[in-house]
Order: structure tokens, then C-alpha cells, then sequence
């Protein structure tokens, strides 16, 4: 369809003296040739970036049996892969890109280039946490007790790091899930994630330690990284899927307050920077814009309606470009 509307301007211009930029029919094939490989985390974050995404601006269609979602841009190719794994596929040069927890970049020993961090999870805003547990009632209060200990984990790579830093030398296995249910009988403490801390609670286990903070990053391959034009793709997807991360907790919040109480509302009205004022067709009155955290805003309507401010709107934010 591209080409065929090319070449039909091509000829209608002809009869025109226009101007037709001197594409080659090789240039137009590199044009629609180009793509960057973008893996997305299977499993328990990937609905969560599947919102990102569609916040940002991407619609992506994932099919039930297919590890190759689709999406609304046609310079993507898009690949669907454990979180686990994703770091390494992007080091070796499987991926241009991904997205996966900074933990799993470590545990892969990944040499990749971060392009952000997007501070989401899969259940709550709070970073995900890899965390030494033992039993309630196990003697283990630091992790110096677990001198020739036993200790489960899928994180093999993190918790060898981590013992050899406090000066540890324990037994690491490797688990293939169900990691809590393995103390006290199969090893006397593992190592897992949480967010929340409420799986371990309900499993009668406590934290010794934490071993490391994690959100997901956005990660490029090197090659990718030195490519002109795939950088180009990747920062400015770095920016839109930043910004929809932005305003994830904003609101803006918009106003009609009289004139003589400008000062006063300017007093009381937080803002990321000022807010915009502008004058009305009544000269009596002013409009007021801004945008703040969502947090506030239940505490806030109600003194600014008190003030005098009139046809208060708040309205949600897709994207804030800081």
C-alpha cells in the first residue's frame, strides 16, 4: 500500500513540478525492514507491563498459546519470556531490548546497558525484595548463624553474592518453587521474593535479612545500543513508558476561583512546579490548572470549594514528561 501510493504521487506530481523527495526502492525497503526486538516478561508481571505499555501508547495483543504478541506498531517484534531469562537473552543478542527485574539482570551476571528503571510491580507500587527467611521459632537471628548451613533459593547467583559479602560460607541449592514449604525439614532457610510480606507471614516464617531491593528495568543489548536507529526507537520508548510511570499517582486538577483570591489559592494549592493561571471572559474571574498527587486531592476539593473556587474538575493523566 506504501509503495503503491508512493509511485502513484510520484506520477500525479510529474504533471505538477512538484517536488518528490528521491527515494530509492532500497531505501524504502530499509524503511519497512526495520525492527527491534522487544522482550516482555511472561508471567506474573506481564499484565502489569502490558499497562504500562498501553498507557504509554502501544497496544499489544497477546494470544493465550502464542509467545509472539502483536502490537499497533509495525517496527517492533515482540517476544513473550520468563522474566528469568530475558537479561541473558538480551546480553547475548537474542533481544535488542526487554524489560525485566534488576534481579534477574544480577542473577544472570547480564552485561547489558540500563536504559531506565520503571518502578512498578506486580501487585503494588513497592519494589519486589529477595529476603533470607527461617522458621518462627528457628534459633537463626543473622545471617553470620548460617555458618555451614543449607539454604533453598531460585536465586542462586544473588544469595552466593550476597554470603560471600557478610564472609558465609553455606550450602546453596537450587529450588524449583515452592521454596517455602522447604524449611525446617528440608534445609534451614531459604531465600525468596516478596512484596508484601503476607505469603511469608501466612507460612509461619520470619526475615533475617534482605538481600536486595528490585523493580523492573528497561535494558538494551550493546550492539542495539551503538545502532543509531534502534537507540533512537528505544529512547524514545524509554521516555513514553517513563512518563506513563509518572503519572501513574497524578492527577490534574482544573478551576474557575475568583480574582481577588488568587494569592490565597496559590498559597494552598500544591503543584509539581506553578500552577497555570489564566484570565476568563470575567474579568472577576480566573481559571487555575495544575497537577499533583492523587493522594491529596479527596483533602483538597473540599477546602478549595470552601475558598470559593468553582467548577473544579479532576481528570486523570496518561503521560507526564518530567
Amino acid at each position: 500500500m506504501t509503495l503503491f501510493y508512493f509511485l502513484s504521487l510520484t506520477v500525479w506530481a510529474s504533471g505538477r513540478n512538484l517536488h518528490v523527495p528521491p527515494y530509492s526502492s532500497e531505501s524504502i525497503s530499509i524503511m519497512s525492514s526495520r525492527k527491534l526486538t522487544l522482550g516482555l516478561p511472561k508471567g506474573s508481571l506481564q499484565q502489569a507491563t502490558l499497562d504500562l505499555f498501553e498507557k504509554a501508547g502501544w497496544n499489544i495483543y497477546v494470544s493465550s498459546r502464542s509467545y509472539r504478541p502483536t502490537s499497533d506498531d509495525c517496527e517492533l517484534e515482540l517476544r513473550l519470556i520468563r522474566a528469568q531469562e530475558i537479561g541473558r537473552y538480551v546480553d547475548h543478542g537474542f533481544l535488542d531490548c526487554g524489560i525485566t527485574g534488576k534481579d534477574w539482570i544480577a542473577e544472570n551476571r547480564a552485561d547489558v546497558d540500563v536504559i531506565c528503571d520503571l518502578a512498578y510491580s506486580r501487585a503494588s507500587s513497592n519494589p519486589t525484595r529477595w529476603v533470607l527467611v527461617v522458621p518462627e521459632d528457628s534459633p537463626v537471628q543473622k545471617v553470620e548463624d548460617l555458618e555451614g548451613k543449607r539454604i533453598a533459593t531460585e536465586s542462586v547467583g544473588i544469595t552466593t553474592d550476597f554470603l560471600k559479602s557478610r564472609g558465609v560460607n553455606a550450602e546453596v541449592e537450587f529450588s524449583w518453587g515452592a521454596t517455602e514449604v522447604k524449611v525446617p525439614e528440608l534445609v534451614d532457610a531459604i531465600v525468596d521474593v516478596t512484596e508484601t510480606g503476607s505469603s511469608l507471614r501466612a507460612n509461619k516464617l520470619r526475615i533475617v535479612d534482605t538481600l536486595m531491593e528490585s523493580y523492573p528495568q528497561f535494558i538494551a543489548n550493546k550492539a542495539a545500543s551503538a545502532d543509531e536507529w534502534k537507540r533512537s526507537k528505544i529512547d524514545n520508548m524509554a521516555l513514553l513508558l517513563s512518563a506513563a510511570q509518572a503519572a501513574r499517582d497524578v492527577v490534574g486538577l482544573k478551576m474557575n476561583i475568583p480574582a481577588d483570591q488568587l494569592d490565597v489559592f496559590l498559597e494552598k494549592l500544591p503543584a509539581l512546579r506553578n500552577p497555570t493561571v489564566s484570565r476568563l471572559a470575567d474579568e472577576a474571574w480566573l481559571a487555575i490548572e495544575t497537577v499533583l498527587n492523587e493522594a491529596v486531592v479527596r483533602e483538597l476539593i473540599p477546602k478549595l470549594k470552601g475558598l470559593g473556587a468553582e467548577g473544579i474538575i479532576e481528570y486523570p493523566l496518561n503521560k507526564l514528561v518530567l
